[in-house]
């Protein structure tokens, strides 16, 4: 068995590549902070290698902590955590607008060979505690290559309306500030990946928030150790959404300054609308990988493994 995973009930499932010995990563489940809009997360991922690749509660945002799903507007509630952004005022501390998304059950945790697997249902709630939506998530591990040094995790959440009325999912850049669409699935970068190198198939850096493309490169070098990581996005093809500034995938908010952050936005440029009873399907793939890569070994690595 190449992967092993161990659970600590009520806590974290944790999934350790035995050949290395490393732990990717731990999936943390137990409820946190109200005012950090309390949700799971994994934290610490890390390289085959065993190099850190997430960051936890950072002193500029406690709320940001590793690789999350996150909903940072929805329909006036903050599942994001912290200060809520209002246009014209700035960020404020709306206490009343932090909700959660609570874990309810798992329906498999398994580790088999070079596949690990970990599928859940959760709840998300407003302030006051009603509920909202039903999730039902899936991570699945894969495209173990040691010889790449590389590892794939998948990510599939759908998400299900369970108001008498319409959920609208927005970001700041919705309500006013612009560059900030922060919303969904949301890695947070180490502090020492600050300046690395982001691009895309066909652009870097610079030309990239707010625009759509199938895939997203982020290269950071670590502090402690000598050498980089390369995390390589990814939207799935069936990843839809028809909006006023065109279809998902993929609008990207990123940053390398002041700190190293990657989500593939739901709603960069304008509200996605959840009808009553219908469901919210996305599937993300993040591979983590040893080394500085380029754009034609991450184009390679994304062309080779199929969905």
């Amino acid at each position: 068995m190449t992967l092993a995973l161990t659970h600590a009930h009520g806590d974290r499932i944790t999934v350790v590549h035995e050949a290395t010995g490393t732990e990717l990563f731990a999936y943390v489940y137990r409820p946190e902070a109200a005012w950090e809009a309390p949700k799971p997360y994994l934290h610490p991922i890390r390289t085959l290698s065993g190099a850190v690749v997430t960051d936890y509660r950072p002193n500029d945002h406690r709320w940001h902590k590793g690789l999350q799903l996150t909903a940072s507007h929805l329909s006036g509630q903050n599942l994001w955590g912290g200060n809520t952004y209002v246009h014209g005022e700035g960020y404020l501390p709306l206490h009343e607008r932090i909700g959660s998304m609570a874990h309810v059950a798992f329906d498999e945790v398994s580790a088999t060979g070079d596949r690990a697997v970990i599928a859940e249902r959760l709840t998300w709630h407003p302030y006051d505690g009603e509920l909202w939506a039903e999730e039902e998530r899936r991570l699945e591990v894969s495209h173990l290559d040691t010889a790449a040094g590389s590892w794939a995790l998948t990510w599939t959440s759908s998400v299900t309306n369970r108001r008498a009325e319409p959920l609208h999912f927005g970001s700041p850049t919705t309500h006013g500030r612009p560059a900030a669409g922060y919303t969904g699935l949301f890695w947070r970068g180490p502090r020492a990946f600050r300046d690395g190198r982001v691009f895309s198939a066909e652009a870097d850096s610079g030309d990239l928030m707010g625009t759509q493309a199938p895939w997203l490169a982020y290269v950071g070098e670590h502090d402690e150790r000598d050498g980089h990581a390369t995390l390589v996005f990814e939207h799935a093809a069936g990843n839809d959404h028809t909006g006023e500034k065109g279809t998902h995938p993929a609008h990207w908010f990123v940053r390398s300054d002041p700190f190293a952050a990657v989500a593939p936005s739901w709603a960069f440029h304008d509200e996605l609308v959840l009808a009553p009873g219908d469901t919210l399907s996305r599937s993300y793939r993040v591979t983590v990988a040893d080394g500085a890569w380029d754009r034609e070994q991450v184009a390679a690595q994304v062309e080779g493994n199929a969905w």
